[in-house]
């Protein structure tokens, strides 16, 4: 996160970076030798943003993590699911129409009511005799989104303050620029009480893991604990969108990495995983901050570039285990 605060059209020495922070906090630094203008670069720029990707990517793996476990398939993520979509849709209608009713709270209100009842959508629509099967929940959600996505575009063209559209538009392809302090404390609280809600239910997980009949038997209601979790879920997924738009695939690469590093037990993956999201947020910003400048290059079209091949290479490796199992 230093370096990357570090990176940007004016480089900063990762010295002098925690010698304005430093400076900011009110600790003593001895011979502060940089310009006032380097000093908003960093404290009023660079460090809320990278804060930020940090707290999104570890949010968005975390969830990612626990859904895969919850409704046992790999291949689960808020975004592949349809969830971000909901998400966006709640969020775009409140920026279109300027709604207020909660005040600052208005835009991650309507972003968490959009990602829980497109949840729940899809988990629905998936759900047959009792069952979920990979291909029916994300052909459901690949069709919820779709119809979704349409729907905000759609809201986004029709829309009187044409002079938004592009900046919402801009908004929905996933992006950290211009963020402030002020916007930073709701995404870190809601992901704090995520990660510790989570660690607390690790277990719990672990058990969804070995199948619905085995938890049962171990001593936990499933049907209370999903409905439970899809509702933290929706919660975090709902306030990173409005806070960074929908980045994608962060949810379903992440897991599946640290899964080869620390193994599937939860109580390692979950903060593994939120490690690991936010590196790989962190940097993927710096990368469409500086790769096109001064042209920036929305950090969810980076994502979505990784996300794709590694989508693509976890199917293949899925069918090659099915055949294997099927041949044995």
């Amino acid at each position: 996160m230093t370096v990357a605060v570090a990176i940007g059209s004016v480089s900063v020495p990762p010295g002098q970076v925690w010698g304005i922070l430093s400076h900011q906090l009110g600790l003593p630094w001895p011979d502060p030798d940089w310009t006032r203008a380097r000093e908003t670069i960093i404290v009023d720029v660079r460090a809320p943003r990278v804060l930020l990707g940090a707290v999104v990517g570890a949010g968005l793996a975390v969830v990612g993590t626990a859904m895969q476990a919850l409704v046992r398939n790999p291949l689960a993520d808020p975004y592949l699911l349809g969830i971000s979509s909901g998400a966006s849709l709640g969020a775009v209608v409140v920026i279109v129409t300027g709604a207020t009713w909660l005040g600052t709270m208005s835009l991650s209100a309507a972003a968490f009511a959009g990602s829980l009842a497109t949840m729940f959508l899809v988990y629905g629509a998936a759900r047959t005799a009792g069952r979920i099967t990979s291909l029916r929940l994300i052909l459901s959600g690949v069709a919820v989104a779709a119809v979704l996505s349409a729907a905000t575009h759609l809201i986004l063209l029709t829309s009187e303050r044409g002079n938004q559209a592009r900046e919402v538009l801009s908004w929905t392809l996933g992006g950290l620029g211009g963020v402030g302090w002020s916007v930073l404390w709701l995404p870190v609280l809601v992901l704090l009480a995520a990660i510790g809600v989570l660690l607390l239910r690790a277990r719990s997980l672990n058990l969804l893991l070995a199948g619905e009949e085995t938890a049962t038997t171990m001593g936990l209601d499933v049907g209370r604990f999903r409905m439970r979790m899809f509702v933290l879920l929706s919660l975090v997924t709902g306030v990173l969108v409005a806070a960074a738009g929908p980045v994608g695939f962060v949810g379903l690469m992440m897991p599946h990495i640290m899964r080869m590093v620390v193994g599937g037990d939860h109580r390692r993956l979950l903060p593994a995983t939120a490690l690991a999201g936010a590196i790989f947020l962190v940097w993927a910003d710096v990368a469409a901050r500086t790769v096109a400048a001064p042209q920036e290059i929305p950090v969810g079209v980076l994502t979505a570039l990784c996300g794709g091949p590694f989508f693509l290479w976890l199917m293949r490796r899925d069918a090659r285990r099915a055949g294997a199992g099927g041949a044995r």
